[in-house]
């Protein structure tokens, strides 16, 4: 079985819940808690230089490492279902959207941005407002990316912008983001947690929820 070093609210963990879940892969989860600063453990920045999550560690001892370079993994490795379509403009349009999210949104947001914010002698309410403002540059460009129909981002089954947008939307109705002018983006969120596999990813369904 292989390993997925995770944290509950991370929204990169999450992503690769999500798809591990969907491509049927098992695995054991093992709890990395970022706000304790476990990930500069000496022996998890050997394995993890970046210093974060997700890491997934093969059966064979292979690591893997940053969301994105492991669900590419995850569907090279294991095809069915696809995360992305097999037209090359269509795979491109997808995997657009997804960055949109994971390129654009989250390196801004995640805990070591706002940490700095702080240690620069930024406020809470600052640090809350910028990410905020990033999540809704972020989805308002996703919105218009993606078609209106289908009860997913592209279609009638989730894929890789799906995976992306479930997570941000976890974290910006976590710091209070107004969400009300997409809804269509929070229609593609509902279908989505409708799924088992995007159920049982949940932050709050983690062995480390607290």
């Amino acid at each position: 079985m292989v390993k997925l070093y995770t944290y509950w609210r991370s929204t990169t963990a999450y992503r690769v819940r999500i798809a591990l879940n969907l491509k049927g892969i098992a695995y054991e989860p093992v709890p990395v808690n970022l706000v304790a600063g476990e990930q500069r453990a000496a022996d998890y920045a050997r394995m993890n230089p970046g210093l974060g999550v997700p890491t997934l560690v093969l059966e064979d001892g292979t690591v893997l490492t940053q969301s994105m370079a492991i669900l590419d993994w995850l569907e090279e490795t294991a095809p069915e279902p696809p995360l992305l379509p097999r037209d090359p403009v269509a795979r491109a349009r997808v995997r657009a959207a997804a960055l949109t999210i994971a390129a654009d949104v989250h390196p801004v947001n995640n805990l070591r941005v706002t940490q700095k914010l702080k240690e620069m002698g930024h406020s809470a309410d600052e640090a809350t407002a910028w990410m905020n403002d990033w999540m809704t540059r972020g989805f308002t460009a996703l919105a218009a990316l993606i078609p209106d129909e289908g009860p997913f981002a592209f279609g009638d089954a989730p894929g890789l912008a799906d995976i992306c947008l479930v997570p941000q939307i976890y974290n910006a109705r976590r710091w209070g983001c107004d969400l009300t002018p997409f809804p269509r983006l929070t229609r593609i969120e509902a279908a989505c947690l409708a799924l088992p596999a995007f159920a049982a990813a949940r932050p709050e369904a983690q062995p480390d929820a607290t």
